[in-house]
């Protein structure tokens, strides 16, 4: 949704845009401030681990307390309910479900059923991404809400070819939505990488990506067995070599699709008024 105008946008009766960038930058602080401003706030990461993966995340918990003979017995008898309480602040249950590959006595998954996770988050993200037309309409014609924010996770541009003006969940964001891309620094990238690795947030590789960094993990770190890698090294390594990779990407999108704002501008926005200022001003800026 790219605008002849910026009163276009300005003096719309319903807005309705999609935050993208890399995790860290501000998207969910933003969504919850806007949320009390009387924005309809949607989590993609929220709806792929409740409606896309709640179950998939369940059973896995259900799997782990069959392995206590005390919780395996009351589960038979339909004694105890186990559920995930995932929050839009709190993605924990998603990310132990995706888990990270490497040695299982330090918590890892193998590598084939890392693969078969990693799939059905992409299936699962795909469908959350192509569900915010409706949840557009329902935010309106249930709550009326006339803004709306799609707060994204960072394999957002993961799941799409950003040049592609014919990809479907491009083509769903930029027709429903302005595509909003919060940049953030070099600065903020490496503090990133030290909040991961206090606390692990979901991931997902592409394919090729994921099968590059593994062989290249273990051949840096001289290891035959894929059992032998540590499973929190890999993790976190990955991670600082995917935000790299994501970056021209998540820019790329922008180019062609949308918007960008500095993390370090949007970090100033107190309401609904000033990040509508804000974006009427990346509008205006691409424009010129």
């Amino acid at each position: 949704m790219l605008f002849s105008s910026v009163d276009e946008f300005v003096k719309a009766p319903r807005r309705a845009v999609t935050v993208f960038g890399m995790a860290g930058v501000g998207k969910t602080r933003l969504s919850n401030m806007l949320r009390a401003d009387h924005w309809f706030h949607y989590s993609a990461d929220y709806r792929i681990g409740t409606r896309y993966m709640g179950e998939f995340i369940v059973d896995n918990f259900k799997r782990e307390a069959m392995k206590v003979p005390f919780l395996a017995q009351l589960l038979r008898t339909d004694s105890i309910y186990i559920s995930s309480n995932i929050t839009f602040d709190n993605l924990d249950p998603l990310s132990t479900y995706l888990g990270t590959p490497g040695d299982p006595n330090r918590g890892g998954l193998p590598l084939e059923e890392y693969q078969r996770r990693q799939e059905q988050h992409r299936v699962a993200e795909i469908a959350a991404l192509c569900d915010l037309p409706y949840f557009i309409e329902r935010a309106k014609a249930l709550y009326g809400y006339d803004d709306f924010i799609a707060d994204t996770g960072g394999s957002l541009i993961e799941v799409i070819d950003p040049a592609d003006p014919e990809d479907p969940v491009v083509r769903t964001l930029a027709a429903h939505t302005a595509l909003l891309y919060i940049r953030g620094t070099d600065k903020d990238a490496t503090e990133l990488v030290k909040r991961f690795k206090k606390s692990p947030k979901p991931m997902y590789y592409r394919p090729p990506f994921l099968l590059e960094k593994w062989a290249e993990y273990k051949l840096m770190h001289g290891i035959l067995d894929d059992c032998d890698v540590d499973p929190a090294g890999f993790g976190a390594w990955g991670f600082e070599a995917l935000l790299h990779d994501r970056l021209p990407r998540y820019q790329a999108l922008a180019d062609n699709f949308g918007y960008a704002v500095e993390a370090s501008d949007l970090a100033m926005v107190r309401d609904g008024d000033e990040f509508v200022d804000l974006v009427a001003a990346a509008i205006e800026k691409r424009m010129r």
